[in-house]
């Protein structure tokens, strides 16, 4: 059996990874995940200078899922330059940096720094709030994706992944402006926002009031979109969005991914990447698929 896909130019042993937040920068999981069986490592999102994220209480747990108003914490690209990076290559994966900022400028900056890097590619993440835009997501207004897109795309060294919000009217649409733009990949989807109150404090479970919602509640929604999303662009999706078990996995793949990303089911079970790994296998086994490539968008219309 043949498990490797390749992206952007960029084969991975499996199209299993892990979904950037949910497995900090792979050093906090080895004990647990031999990182070699991954395909590739989304490391926690990482800024120009340390952010420290957003106040206290930041996680709430929902029906099937949870509620993160982290605020993309993280030490900065020079820590992340001198620590994460080495420890990550001692491993036989991919490695995929999820890049965030407030500005384009701050994008560009992190971009650049990584241009002389080993990482293996970059993710874009659209849906931190962009200051100059009065607090509205890049990836929530097309004009804005596209002008992020095509800038990150003139300084990147690496293939480029671009990490659609779901909180839009027309995910199809953006995904053609991001591919318009000069993506070499997508991802998606990130977080849906959410609420949760508290009835008998009456006090909003998070201090920022809303969060993202992630988890086996979103799943559906998530399919989907990268269905649609399959049929708008030719570049390569790498599903997401509740995935627990290979099961999961494999409805992504027949809807279009090339690959998946496992995420919040990381927080329930730390083998879960493995597992997921493990169980499209079997599944390749059961039907006499020589190649996982066999299983992309092979949904019967």
């Amino acid at each position: 059996m043949n498990t490797k896909v390749t992206i952007a130019g960029v084969t991975l042993n499996n199209p299993v990874m892990t979904a950037s937040g949910t497995f900090g920068s792979g050093m906090e999981y080895s004990d647990f995940v031999d990182l070699n069986r991954l395909g590739a490592v989304v490391t926690k999102g990482v800024a120009s200078v340390p952010w420290p994220g957003n106040p206290t209480p930041r996680v709430a747990e929902t029906y099937g899922g949870m509620l993160n108003a982290i605020g993309l914490q993280n030490p900065g690209i020079d820590v992340f330059v001198e620590r994460d990076i080495p420890f990550l290559q001692k491993y036989d994966t991919k490695i995929i940096v999820n890049v965030c900022g407030k500005t384009v400028e701050d994008y560009l900056e992190v971009v650049e720094r990584l241009g002389e890097e080993p990482v293996d590619m970059l993710e874009i993440n659209v849906s931190c709030p962009n200051v100059k835009e009065g607090a509205i997501a890049f990836g929530q207004k097309p004009d804005s994706l596209y002008d992020i897109t095509s800038q990150v795309k003139k300084k990147a060294r690496q293939p480029v992944i671009m990490k659609l919000s779901p909180n839009v009217t027309d995910i199809a649409e953006m995904a053609r402006v991001a591919e318009a733009a000069g993506a070499d990949a997508l991802s998606m989807i990130n977080t849906i926002t959410g609420m949760k109150i508290d009835i008998h404090k009456r006090k909003f479970a998070l201090a920022n009031r809303t969060g993202g919602l992630s988890g086996p509640a979103i799943k559906p929604v998530a399919v989907r979109m990268v269905y649609q999303a399959a049929h708008a662009v030719q570049i390569p999706i790498i599903g997401m969005g509740g995935i627990a078990n290979a099961e999961d996995a494999i409805e992504f793949l027949l809807a279009g991914a090339s690959a998946v990303a496992v995420g919040a089911m990381n927080f329930v079970n730390p083998y879960a990447t493995i597992e997921v790994a493990e169980g499209i296998e079997t599944y390749m086994e059961r039907y006499g698929i020589e190649n996982v490539s066999e299983l992309i968008g092979a949904v019967e219309e």
